[in-house]
């Protein structure tokens, strides 16, 4: 395992990370593709949650072509605009919970003086709204997406964010491949979160740390002082 060091930063991924997603994807999952049906852009049978769930992490685009590989571009499109008017009128309505600890051991970090800040491929409104919906944003010094800064990789999002903010060392948090990438990417620690349960077989492989509840982050920093 790569030498511990207290960083100046904690980079966090959002969904199967901070934010326990399926409590709030489920709902949305079934609104999109009812829409979808009742306007007639697509009338094959619901493509399972768990494929919507499996492809987290991934940009936008690509995830349409693993839910919905025989829509039309309209439908792929459409159902773009309806997850995340979903989304957040879900979130509005109080739908969707943060992993069990996350306030408490962001809180305990940032007392540690860590600038925490979350990374994630997903949309910037969602990015931006489930923590301040679920009443975490002030502990965040920035909020970074593809969907914001239109990067083609994480590796490349995590790059601009260290940059604009200065940042030396950090660690990377997050549940998927593309997080451990994007640490890697960028000389940082990577810590893996296995508890998210929809990842696949040797997701976090290469991953410098591997937790299994959000609160043993706290546990892995205390250990280095």
């Amino acid at each position: 395992m790569t030498k511990l060091q207290m960083p100046e930063a904690a980079l966090f991924d959002l969904d199967g990370t901070l934010f326990k997603t399926e409590t709030l994807l489920t709902t949305v999952h079934r609104r999109v593709f009812e829409t979808l049906r009742e306007e007639g852009l697509y009338m094959k049978e619901q493509p399972p949650v768990e494929l919507l769930l499996g492809s987290l992490g991934m940009l936008l685009e690509h995830i349409w072509q693993k839910v919905m590989p025989d829509g039309s571009p309209q439908a792929q499109a459409r159902a773009n605009d309806l997850l995340l008017q979903y989304e957040l009128e879900e979130l509005e309505n109080g739908r969707g919970e943060l992993y069990p600890g996350v306030p408490e051991t962001l809180r305990a970090l940032k007392e540690k003086g860590i600038r925490l800040f979350v990374a994630s491929n997903g949309l910037e409104a969602y990015v931006k709204d489930v923590p301040r919906l679920r009443g975490i944003a002030d502990l965040f010094d920035g909020f970074y997406s593809a969907g914001e800064y239109g990067t083609a990789t994480k590796v490349d999002l995590v790059r601009l964010l260290l940059e604009k903010h200065g940042i030396r060392t950090a660690w990377m948090v997050g549940d998927r491949s593309s997080d451990v990438e994007a640490g890697k990417g960028n000389g940082l620690f990577a810590v893996g979160c296995d508890y998210a349960g929809f990842r696949k077989e040797g997701e976090l492989d290469g991953a410098d740390a591997v937790i299994r509840s959000f609160p043993e982050l706290l546990d892995l920093m205390e250990r280095i002082g």
